[in-house]
């Protein structure tokens, strides 16, 4: 049956909506697609957040005697513009710092006139200095965002741990962060092959490939003469503290060693012959061989009860802890600054550096430990803990426990070749 105009007309109107609808989605679409295209293209072509995506971009790095000058000037700028970049970076960067080796990127537009728009200083992995002379001239900083990473390692100690930690590709500043953790367990002049170990911790990288720093030890267990030592990290009064799975704290009265990696040469014993004497006498220290400047820090909190110099120990410090230890470094090549008597110390605080003063073959630290008068071996000092573990805490940490050294426990340990 033929449709009537009666008919006709509103189903035309209905066509004409659904069309336009249609047209209007895939418009839409298309806008949307294209927005996120538009997105894409640009979150890929920037450069410290700095749209880069219509420049053309030269990169190099600095020599010696460069100057801000001498590196506007490679690229045709004006005097003029070379003296307001300058000035406008008076409170934002040190011209006279520029390093000879430190990367620069310099940015142009694609065009017959080639005109320099950015000229960038790399201060550092994460730190540029902007000389932005798009419009006018300005000067600012941008950052390079850096990223935490979870990360784990393990292995078996065959040379050294620095040598594990380099072998494996990690950053060394793992191995002073283990050392530091440790610093009241463990002797790491004394580790050996065998020893074992598993850390949890953080890395903070940049262009998530640069290693910058070791963040925060999550866990860890180190294996030293068959005895494991945990590390578990617990919050007590709004500090973070690393305690053994039985809830004391590792922090100690006293450091089990006064300086960083360097070899044991000399044991306590009650004689031994003097390379320089020539005489067999007691030597009641233990002597540290190590590259002279090599800084040496107080095992404990103290005053100095004296800091001089004498034939035999040459430049030595002597602190005085409590009531009853006391400690001696000697044959220093110089002193701290601010070490003379009477000077209040911090445990770890750096009070000289290894020499070869006094009667001394070679640079070491002889390093001594009294006990109400009495000489005794540092190497087998017991230290007390310190900021115990609160009773009303012992649930909490139990369960923060539990979950590290379950965490741990799954690490596999493998062999290291």
């Amino acid at each position: 049956m033929p449709l009537t105009k009666k008919h006709r007309y509103p189903l035309i109107a209905s066509l004409v909506i659904l069309l336009g609808l249609a047209l209007l989605f895939l418009f839409r679409a298309n806008r949307e697609e294209a927005q996120l295209d538009c997105n894409i293209a640009e979150e890929g072509t920037r450069f410290l957040g700095l749209r880069v995506d219509t420049l053309t971009m030269v990169e190099g790095c600095l020599t010696s005697g460069s100057t801000v000058s001498n590196l506007f000037g490679q690229y045709d700028v004006s005097q003029t513009l070379i003296e307001k970049a300058i000035d406008a970076s008076q409170d934002i960067f040190d011209p006279r710092r520029m390093r000879a080796g430190q990367p620069y990127f310099a940015f142009f537009t694609d065009d017959t006139l080639s005109k320099l728009r950015y000229l960038i200083y790399g201060r550092n992995t994460t730190d540029f200095v902007v000389f932005d002379v798009t419009d006018t001239v300005a000067v600012y900083l941008k950052q390079k965002p850096i990223k935490t990473i979870k990360r784990t390692t393990e292995g078996a100690i065959l040379e050294s741990l620095w040598n594990n930690i380099k072998k494996n590709g990690h950053n060394p500043a793992l191995c002073y962060r283990i050392a530091d953790l440790y610093a009241w367990q463990i002797d790491f002049f004394g580790i050996q092959e065998g020893d074992q170990y598993k850390i949890i911790y953080d890395e903070l990288v940049v262009d998530d490939s640069v290693s910058l720093d070791i963040g925060q030890i999550h866990g860890a267990v180190f294996t030293h003469n068959g005895h494991p030592y945990y590390a578990i990290p617990f919050e007590q009064d709004s500090f973070i503290e690393y305690f053994d799975e039985n809830g004391k704290n590792l922090r100690k009265a006293f450091l089990k060693a006064p300086l960083r990696y360097s070899r044991i040469s000399s044991r306590f014993t009650n004689s031994r012959r003097h390379p320089i004497l020539r005489i067999s006498r007691p030597h009641h220290g233990v002597d540290y061989a190590a590259l002279s400047g090599t800084p040496v820090v107080s095992i404990g909190s103290g005053t100095v009860l004296a800091a001089g110099y004498e034939r035999g120990g040459g430049n030595y410090v002597k602190i005085k802890h409590n009531g009853a230890y006391t400690s001696t470094y000697m044959h220093l090549s110089r002193f701290a600054n601010g070490i003379r008597k009477g000077a209040k110390v911090e445990q770890g605080q750096r009070i000289g550096y290894v020499g070869s003063t006094g009667l001394s073959t070679g640079p070491h630290l002889d390093f001594r430990v009294h006990l109400n008068g009495r000489p005794i071996n540092p190497l087998k000092m017991e230290s007390p803990s310190v900021n115990s573990l609160h009773p009303s805490n012992k649930a909490a940490f139990k369960a923060v426990c539990d979950t590290v050294m379950n965490q741990l426990a799954t690490l596999p340990l493998h062999k290291q070749s």
